[in-house]
């Protein structure tokens, strides 16, 4: 029997929590409710799961088929699989605005974080809707946009995890446009990001720096976001071409786990 899903905002801007559903098993019907809320809001929440691996990538599965991530290394025995623990404030990986593997030819669609331990206080994440920051900018702004594309690498992510600032392999350099339409929705966002962004094709960074600072500042004003704050069992996943996200690290020492699958997606256009 199919569960009547029931969807709560969480923020103005983007977000909702889902209750009634055990991610463990979803049927067709629940399913489709649940892609639709996902289109509508770009974060869903779940909150109360208790999921083994096998039953995350199973859940994750019925989006489209889970990348194995370039870079960070996957869980034992479960390539689509990653874990994120706390590795202290100086290591931390996700403390800047991005959007997930853009530097990837095809990045993913979207992301889904699963909390295994959280600290009592902190460690929350802020999400920002890329559509409502590209339609607030000026008609002669999105003129110039519409024309341009940037280029994105995984260096900075790669020397982080490897040590080895010459593994060239991971560079990537992949352009994508500025400006992408939601394959589902029809929607434009802004798709460029401080963490894999380096610059627009064809332009300098000196050039680049100016426009990407101004739009960075556009794209997470307070009112284009939700804060999510974590309890273990927590289920979040995100709709990587909608938005951008940002894990604030302020919980010390305290243990964060989660594990993560992550949707292959499709050319950015």
């Amino acid at each position: 029997m199919s569960t009547r899903v029931t969807s709560r905002p969480l923020a103005g801007s983007l977000g909702a929590e889902i209750t009634g559903v055990d991610l463990s098993s979803v049927d067709d019907e629940t399913f489709a409710q649940i892609h639709s809320a996902f289109l509508e809001h770009h974060v869903l929440v779940f909150r109360g799961q208790d999921l083994v691996p096998e039953q995350l990538i199973a859940y994750g599965e019925r989006f489209g088929t889970l990348q194995v991530h370039p870079i960070i290394p996957s869980i034992e025995g479960y390539p689509p699989v990653i874990c994120i623990p706390n590795l202290g404030k100086k290591r931390t990986l996700t403390e800047i605005w991005h959007s997930d593997v853009t530097f990837a030819s095809t990045p993913p669609l979207g992301s889904i974080l699963y909390a295994l331990e959280v600290p009592e206080c902190g460690g929350d994440t802020l999400f920002a809707n890329q559509h409502l920051a590209y339609e607030r900018l000026s008609p002669g702004l999105k003129s110039i946009l519409g024309g341009l594309e940037a280029t994105h690498s995984g260096k900075a992510l790669a020397s982080s995890i490897t040590g080895d600032p010459q593994d060239t392999w991971k560079l990537q350099g992949t352009r994508h446009p500025v400006v992408r339409t939601h394959p589902d929705s029809g929607r434009k966002a802004l798709y460029v990001n401080p963490a894999f962004t380096r610059g627009f094709a064809d332009m300098t960074g000196e050039e680049s720096a100016p426009l990407l600072k101004y739009l960075y500042a556009r794209a997470t004003t307070p009112d284009l976001t939700m804060r999510h704050s974590w309890r273990k069992g927590d289920v979040v996943m995100w709709d990587n071409r909608s938005v951008m996200h940002f894990a604030v690290h302020d919980h010390g020492d305290a243990p964060r786990d989660m594990h993560r699958v992550t949707i292959d997606g499709d050319t950015p256009s």
